[in-house]
């Protein structure tokens, strides 16, 4: 079952953490169709957040069609997202290489994120030639 971790510095709003990091569970294959995800109230012990904040998100991943609320039994998973391979590509092994050498050579996360970022911006751009 997926734990969220909620940056309150990040300037992310907080259902929107939720919304991101659940979707990035979908598209790495922690989460699959048929899980369930934690109640408002395990999310709310966990994280100290309203559990407005919970239900919000979940209603966004409702209305994308990737979670099915049902009442009294909880809300699940109804489809993944990505490569269904992605999570156990050799690519994933590099690229963990790689950031375990980024941090030997003293970038911290946030230079990770920032390279990564500009790296696929610059790769992925529908612009590009």
């Amino acid at each position: 079952m997926i734990k969220y971790h909620i940056e309150r510095r990040s300037g992310v709003s907080t259902y929107m953490q939720i919304v991101q990091q659940t979707k990035q569970a979908l598209r790495v294959g922690t989460l699959v169709p048929g899980d369930r995800l934690p109640t408002a109230k395990e999310v709310v012990e966990a994280t100290a957040i309203n559990p407005h904040t919970v239900l919000k998100a979940y209603r966004e991943l409702e209305n994308e069609g990737l979670v099915e609320l049902q009442p009294g039994r909880g809300t699940f998973v109804r489809r993944g997202l990505g490569n269904p391979g992605a999570s156990d590509s050799p690519l994933r092994g590099e690229l963990a290489e790689w950031m375990r050498r980024a941090a030997e050579s003293g970038l911290e996360a946030e230079d990770v994120t920032a390279l990564f970022d500009a790296c696929r911006t610059e790769i992925f751009s529908p612009d590009r030639a």
